[in-house]
């Protein structure tokens, strides 16, 4: 007899890691992946991967903008697993692409959902996942480059107020936390500090409700890691 679980369900918030569609950042290290083995010559078959710590959907760690700060294999558990906010910023991204959150983005959610728990991973659904795979993704010509993401005054109020704390994370389905024309990644440099993670390229945000869910990244914990590609899951309540 199978154990009932303590919660509703679980969503996938990642993409599918493949050379043939996954966007890679401007100047991020080549995704490949080559056959070293194979049923039918060595009885099993194996892979060589070759990708960047933040290829796809991926997380990150604080030391990855701060060199005396926390790697991978040094976070807590509890850093990977935290309360998920789903913020719906797509109509102004749609019109935008770079649009920055406002601080009145997320008091209108909060107006709507109440407070944010402390030390949430706040997630902006952008609508940028229905583009992976196609050059809209990254943008082309006058757009490339362009991407939605977080004011800096915006990621200030959430760690002044305590939404996030000594852990918590801002997750996106971008590239990133920050705009994308923003080439010193102030909102990063503000988030990557203590425990604080980020959630990148994320997938399937229609699924996740818009509170009351929790985020567990699952991901390999590599030494001193900047982070990982990784399986995000969305564990959504029992109602």
């Amino acid at each position: 007899m199978t154990s009932p679980r303590p919660f509703g369900r679980l969503v996938n918030l990642s993409h599918v890691h493949d050379p043939a569609t996954t966007p890679l950042y401007p100047d991020d290290p080549e995704f490949r992946t080559d056959i070293v083995a194979t049923v039918a010559n060595d009885g099993y078959y194996l892979r060589y991967i070759q990708q960047g710590e933040h290829t796809g959907t991926h997380w990150g760690a604080p030391i990855h903008f701060h060199a005396d700060e926390l790697g991978a294999d040094e976070l807590d558990l509890d850093d990977l697993l935290l309360p998920a906010v789903k913020i719906d910023v797509r109509e102004p991204c749609a019109r935008d692409r770079d649009y920055a959150i406002t601080v009145a983005d997320l008091k209108r959610w909060e107006g709507r959902h109440g407070r944010m728990p402390d030390g949430a991973a706040v997630i902006a659904w952008t609508g940028w996942d229905a583009n992976w795979g196609t050059p809209e993704f990254l943008g082309t010509g006058e757009s490339a480059g362009h991407q939605p993401g977080f004011a800096v005054e915006t990621v200030e109020w959430l760690l002044h107020t305590g939404r996030l704390g000594h852990r918590g994370a801002l997750g996106i389905d971008t590239f990133g936390p920050d705009l994308g024309i923003d080439d010193t990644y102030a909102v990063s440099k503000l988030l990557y500090r203590e425990h604080r993670i980020s959630l990148e390229c994320l997938a399937n945000l229609a699924a996740l409700p818009a509170t009351g869910a929790w985020i567990l990244v699952g991901a390999a914990l590599y030494r001193a890691g900047s982070g990982s590609p990784a399986t995000i899951f969305g564990i959504l309540p029992d109602r």
